[in-house]
């Protein structure tokens, strides 16, 4: 992710902040900039809810206030003053949320939209659609449910609530012998079977699909009961980048779609914080270019890897160091990399056919 300052002092802030830590100024998420702003409060002659405040700064800026979520502390982003729904754009995707009234569930639910909001930063910052009606499909939305399976559902995803407690989640991993537990790995998982449906079925991409996924047509059912019953096959590690995904060709392409997410929103937050990890065999400076481009727009898939490998083995080492288990748990053999590429490409060839040009950023609002 991306560095943010207050636009008041210049202190460095983040992603959920609501208040900047050194001048004591409103903060708020701006969808429409994908950027914290520091905000001032300012009258509104039309009414409506409010407070109603105003980018510090930017005196000619629109009014806005913050999402209706904000009160139950679980959402910083703010929306237009005077728009209906009163929700910011990705609270506006849940479906069914805890009973905020339970203070239990009310952290629970600030830990899923954290999650949820990074998903959907990733997602924008891609140019990704968050609505598959020109698929055939409604909008992506959301369901955080206690006790419910996860899973998605013709662009409905469903979160168990329990998730989001540490402890329980922690059990589930060791249980299911999974490297690799959280709930942004989750969202983005239910998300990349949302975005088969455009990306691949959609786009007439299938025969490319199951040229390295696998054909998708055999039983799903009895292909997720055999492998709950008997595990992964013993060569699942020179095939996937998990175990899961070698159940069947639709949850390899989630797995590795959440992977590829993985990768880009690592790779964009080490370019923001100017970690350089030298390249295997390269003697001389660093594999980072001297200029700054955005992770999310680099066209070569190469150029991808060529990062992420010396990175995730910096991490790994630095995790090692700490006493703690890697931060990258995971080989990618040239199978599953093949993969990766084919999600690279798949969504750069959506954004460039709707953009005009793949390197317009899309805007919002």
């Amino acid at each position: 992710m991306r560095n943010f300052s207050c636009s008041r002092c210049g202190n460095r802030v983040y992603f959920k902040n609501v208040t900047c830590l050194r001048c004591g100024h409103a903060l708020g998420f701006d969808v429409r900039r994908l950027s914290v702003v520091a905000l001032e409060p300012v009258d509104y002659p039309w009414g409506g809810e409010g407070p109603h405040f105003r980018e510090i700064g930017a005196s000619d800026a629109e009014p806005v206030r913050y999402c209706a979520n904000y009160d139950f502390g679980v959402c910083n982003w703010v929306v237009p003053a005077g728009t209906e729904p009163p929700d910011c754009l990705a609270c506006a995707m849940n479906r069914t949320v805890p009973d905020p009234t339970e203070a239990e569930n009310r952290i629970a639910w600030r830990d899923l939209e954290r999650a949820k909001k990074r998903l959907v930063y990733s997602l924008l910052r891609f140019g990704l659609p968050l609505d598959a009606t020109a698929w055939g499909k409604g909008p992506m939305m959301f369901d955080f449910v206690r006790n419910a399976t996860t899973g998605h559902l013709d662009g409905v995803i469903t979160i168990d609530v329990t998730e989001a407690d540490a402890v329980e989640r922690e059990r589930q991993r060791q249980a299911l012998e999974e490297p690799y537990r959280s709930l942004l790995g989750h969202l983005r998982h239910e998300a990349g079977h949302f975005y088969w449906m455009g990306l691949v079925e959609a786009h007439g991409r299938l025969d490319a699909f199951r040229a390295v996924f696998g054909d998708e047509r055999q039983d799903y059912g009895a292909a997720l009961a055999r492998h709950h019953s008997h595990g992964p096959p013993a060569d699942w590690q020179e095939l996937c980048v998990s175990a899961y995904a070698s159940a069947h060709p639709w949850e390899d392409w989630a797995e590795t779609f959440a992977h590829y997410l993985h990768m880009v929103d690592s790779l964009d937050t080490a370019e923001a914080v100017g970690m350089e990890p030298r390249a295997f065999r390269l003697s001389l400076g660093a594999i980072w270019p001297s200029f700054s481009y955005d992770i999310y727009r680099e066209v070569a898939f190469d150029a991808l890897m060529e990062r992420w490998i010396p990175l995730t083995t910096a991490m790994n080492s630095m995790s090692r160091s700490m006493g703690h288990n890697d931060f990258y748990p995971f080989v990618i053999p040239a199978p599953a990399y093949a993969k990766l590429e084919l999600v690279h490409r798949l969504i750069r060839e959506h954004v460039a056919a709707n953009t005009g040009s793949f390197w317009r950023i899309p805007t919002f609002g």
